[in-house]
């Protein structure tokens, strides 16, 4: 065999053999042979198989999921079918697909006219019977060019929003990957955009969160990122944005914020400007709350920080910033008196619906409702918001006299009332004047509810099944010890408070402790239950309890509370412990859309023995405790049964009365907040009219605004009650040890009380440091969550070392 025959042999898998050269007798089938070339070598070359057929026949054997006869298994189908080439060639070929597809989305798609000036547009409130409130949509917004834009405060914008901004080509994929797949899923938005994604948006398209509409957004993005310079982009975006206060732009934000032109703003500013894109009505800081406040100053620091890195801002002068705090709105025309709360509260509601709903953030939210065209009808009765309007002013301030008293400039009222039926907010009282005080005193939850927190403590003792510490059930008529400062026992942390003036009342039941508001009985029934269940409770019952400690100090109410919340608390005892959440939000409609709000009435969060009994031990405050001058004996009651506590907070800040009939529950607070600082101060000598030391207690003038207005917008009922314990069912029994109170409005026996341990720092402290007298939230930075990292700006009301006495 030649060398040429040799190649071919071996590039069929074998050597031919040389004639008469076979070195032994044929193989066996399926063996292998061994043959010699004429050099003398010997190969091994493999024998074909005359057993178990041809390779064809084999494959057809494996594909009829058989095996060879050598005993050899088959490749299954599934094995077949993922081969790596076969997989790699589907990757590869839906990435071809993907990319023609977006090839020919980026050819249809273009770059549309701006829109949203057509958008914007008046929003028309209307009252419960028709009636239009209020209309707002004149649109706060005048265009500036960029370059009357300090470069620094340009940046602070970047810095917030999109690092990249000057070197990206406007997109960012992985940021819309995500959304992308979260619209998908229906699971709402995670941000990421860029700043030009979100001119974009705010510009050439809506806010709606579709599929189609980000990938148009994605598509307009990188064709505007080419066409418009970077500068270009930038002024869009910082003029077409919402910031809140009705402005729209950067010159409209100035303005509403710190009463200068864009021009003029600082890098501080400028940078808190940037920072409150992100949730415009969350971090105003005339209405934030302390956790509003601290999320903005941190976004603040962020934007400041973010410069310092991109070598846009000098590292020291950083360090010598402070935050700088925004001016006190003005409002727009048309939102005189009380129409600017309830159309700022209307609004909060639509836009926690949306975000619910929808997915949508904060900011998302807010660009869907303001002025955008609704239609939105509120829950509030225009007869019984005049008579709460007028209840305010006759009880209270028509008799206040800045020019005489400075206290006087300091008395602010809030009010709630709602329907426990329907959970309708029916009539709202949020201050003086919308133009003149900003903050809404009826939603404001940082002052202290007091001694109305008490009835929650016997709501969970009841709930609960609760028994003292010697084994007896709480209700009604379980007898305490009400001797003042005796020491809480079974608490890990030291507690006793003293009651008012020091009082000691003996053995009493709790109906008289309620009657009387004895701090010693209801710490310690807050203990007997654990405190863990009652602050439990009360979050089930409508307060914000998240992050409060479960401490004995929260017996007095020294977490903060809103009317609005206490209203709800209340409203859910009067309908028998089923929860009542309120609303003013009746609906809302535009073209080719309506939302609907949830029905604000939902299952019970206590069972209906206890809150009857809770209900019928508070128709004895009314009949024969703090509330008997103002409430029971007020000639307008005529017969009508009434249930309620009084609530008077340390230093006299806040004063509370919380009342209810069968159809209607109210909530009064007044705060008194100083008048150029905003801080809390003591609403002691307000009108001038109070005898003795001037204390204005629950059982004045908020009890007599709701007197005047409950009597004259309810008619008379009894209240159902399942329950055979309590005030309304039993006489009240008399206490064997008791201060007689005094049954006028200015001195009732629940007031603080006049002796009181020394300051307490922290509710953990030994049993002889009162939490009642404890310092001012103000002088304390330290401990509050919306202090600025660079120095004080608000005091925290939240302290939950601040005791109450009523």
């Amino acid at each position: 065999m030649g060398r040429a025959e040799e190649r071919k042999a071996r590039q069929r898998g074998g050597r031919r053999a040389a004639p008469g050269r076979r070195s032994s007798p044929p193989a066996a089938p399926g063996t292998p042979e061994i043959l010699e070339s004429p050099g003398g070598t010997t190969r091994t070359v493999r024998a074909p198989q005359t057993e178990g057929g041809t390779r064809a026949e084999r494959r057809k054997a494996a594909a009829k999921g058989g095996a060879v006869k050598d005993g050899k298994p088959a490749k299954g189908r599934i094995r077949r079918l993922f081969t790596w080439k076969k997989m790699l060639g589907t990757f590869l070929g839906l990435c071809l697909l993907g990319i023609g597809g977006f090839i020919v989305l980026y050819m249809m798609v273009s770059v549309p006219a701006g829109n949203s000036l057509a958008q914007t547009q008046s929003n028309v409130y209307k009252y419960s019977d028709g009636s239009v409130l209020a209309r707002k949509g004149t649109v706060n917004r005048e265009i500036v060019d960029l370059s009357k834009v300090p470069k620094d405060v340009q940046h602070t914008f970047v810095a917030a929003e999109n690092k990249s901004f000057y070197s990206d080509n406007g997109i960012d994929l992985k940021g819309m990957a995500r959304g992308l797949y979260n619209t998908a899923r229906g699971r709402g938005t995670q941000g990421g955009s860029t700043i030009t994604q979100q001119y974009v948006k705010n510009y050439y398209l809506d806010q709606n969160q579709t599929v189609t509409r980000k990938l148009k957004e994605l598509v307009i993005s990188l064709k505007v990122d080419r066409e418009k310079s970077k500068d270009e982009i930038l002024a869009g975006y910082i003029n077409t944005s919402y910031y809140g206060r009705g402005a729209y732009g950067i010159q409209a934000a100035a303005q509403a914020y710190y009463r200068v032109d864009a021009q003029d703003l600082t890098v501080e500013q400028g940078a808190y400007l940037a920072a409150l894109l992100q949730a415009p009505s969350q971090y105003d800081w005339a209405v934030a709350g302390p956790i509003g406040k601290r999320l903005v100053q941190d976004r603040w620091n962020y934007t400041l920080n973010n410069m310092v890195g991109q070598g846009w801002l000098d590292k020291t002068k950083r360090d010598t910033m402070k935050f700088p705090v925004p001016k006190e709105p003005k409002a727009a025309s048309g939102l005189e008196g009380q129409k600017g709360y309830l159309v700022d509260l209307a609004n909060t509601q639509l836009e926690n619906q949306l975000m619910k709903t929808q997915g949508l953030t904060r900011s998302e939210a807010e660009a869907q409702v303001v002025d955008q065209g609704w239609t939105i009808t509120l829950n509030i009765d225009p007869k019984r918001q005049a008579k709460l309007e007028a209840a305010v002013k006759g009880q209270l301030t028509g008799k206040l006299d800045g020019k005489k008293r400075t206290v006087d400039k300091n008395v602010q009222a809030g009010a709630v009332s709602v329907d426990p039926k329907t959970g309708k907010i029916v009539a709202l009282y949020g201050g003086i004047d919308y133009y003149k005080h900003y903050t809404n005193n009826a939603t404001r939850a940082d002052y202290q509810p007091a001694s109305t927190f008490k009835p929650i403590i016997l709501a969970a003792a009841l709930d609960q099944d609760a028994k003292t510490q010697d084994g007896k059930e709480i209700n009604a008529n379980t007898v305490y010890d009400g001797t003042s400062g005796r020491p809480v026992k079974g608490s890990d942390i030291a507690f006793s408070p003293p009651n008012e003036d020091d009082a000691d009342y003996g053995d009493i039941t709790v109906q008289t402790a309620m009657n009387k508001s004895v701090n010693s009985v209801f710490a310690q029934m807050g203990v007997d239950v654990g405190m863990k269940n009652v602050m439990k409770v009360a979050d089930d019952l409508g307060l914000d309890t998240t992050n409060l400690p479960a401490v004995p100090a929260q017996t007095l109410g020294s977490m903060g509370a809103s009317p609005l919340e206490m209203a709800g608390v209340y409203a859910t005892l009067d309908n028998h412990g089923k929860k009542v959440t309120p609303t003013v939000l009746a609906s809302a409609e535009k073209t080719g859309r309506k939302v609907d709000p949830p029905d604000p009435i939902g299952d019970p969060v206590i069972s209906m023995s206890a809150a009857d009994q809770v209900t019928s031990v508070l128709t004895g405050v009314v009949d024969d405790g703090t509330a008997k001058v103002s409430v029971a004996q007020n000639p307008l009651r005529k017969g009508q049964q009434v249930a309620g506590k009084t609530g008077t907070s340390d230093n006299n800040k806040s004063a509370w009365f919380t009342g209810y009939t069968p159809d209607l529950v109210t909530s009064v607070g007044l705060f008194g907040e100083d008048y150029k600082k905003h801080s809390q101060v003591s609403l002691t000598g307000a009108t001038g009219l109070i005898p003795g030391t001037g204390r204005i207690n629950g059982g004045g003038y908020p009890a007599q605004i709701w007197a005047t207005y409950t009597f004259g917008v309810t008619k008379k009922q009894k209240f159902e009650l399942n329950t055979d314990l309590g005030a309304a069912v039993q006489p009240t029994e008399s206490p064997s040890k008791s201060a007689p109170p005094s049954e006028t409005p200015s001195e009732t026996p629940s007031q603080t009380p006049t002796k009181s341990a020394p300051p307490s720092d922290t509710p953990s402290n030994s049993p002889s440091q009162s939490p009642t007298t404890s310092a001012p939230p103000s002088n304390s930075p330290s401990n509050s969550p919306s202090q600025s990292p660079t120095g004080g700006i608000t005091d925290n009301p939240l302290d939950p070392a601040a005791d109450d006495f009523q």
